[in-house]
């Protein structure tokens, strides 16, 4: 079984999976955030494909821990997974995931245009990864 971590954003949504013995995340694709029903789908597919038994999705938080109007939707699209969904899903604070996100891609000399593409994904992937390396360390 396997974690399966998303990155929401307005437009695209970053998925990023474990592997079975949840050490690794790599980062998987991006789904379009609209129409929600073919994301639904998309990600229903994924979820069985992948066999996966935990979704975490990044809150977003300001620097001074405080929740701003971009918490406020993901609380929502939250509950629209939830509804929809049977497996589980927690939420972890992304402070920064996309700042990593693009740093990572720039020092790997990804071009701009791929970077925009990519960093969705990769996003999903360090929250996934730090998700992980706390479950390593009996953190989670």
């Amino acid at each position: 079984m396997r974690i399966l971590a998303l990155d929401h954003g307005t437009v695209r949504i970053g998925v990023a999976v474990s592997d079975e013995l949840k050490m690794i995340a790599q980062p998987l694709e991006f789904i379009p955030a609209a129409p929600f029903q073919a994301f639904l789908q998309r990600l229903r597919q994924l979820l069985s494909e992948k066999e996966v038994e935990l979704i975490l999705v990044g809150m977003p938080r300001n620097m001074d821990g405080s929740y701003g109007p971009a918490a406020e939707k993901v609380r929502e699209f939250v509950e629209s997974l939830r509804r929809e969904l049977s497996v589980p899903i927690r939420t972890l604070d992304e402070r920064l995931t996309t700042v990593q996100a693009n740093r990572v891609l720039i020092e790997a000399n990804t071009r701009r245009d791929k970077r925009r593409q990519k960093v969705d994904q990769t996003a999903a992937a360090i929250l996934l990864q730090s998700y992980l390396d706390g479950l390593a360390a009996g953190m989670g």
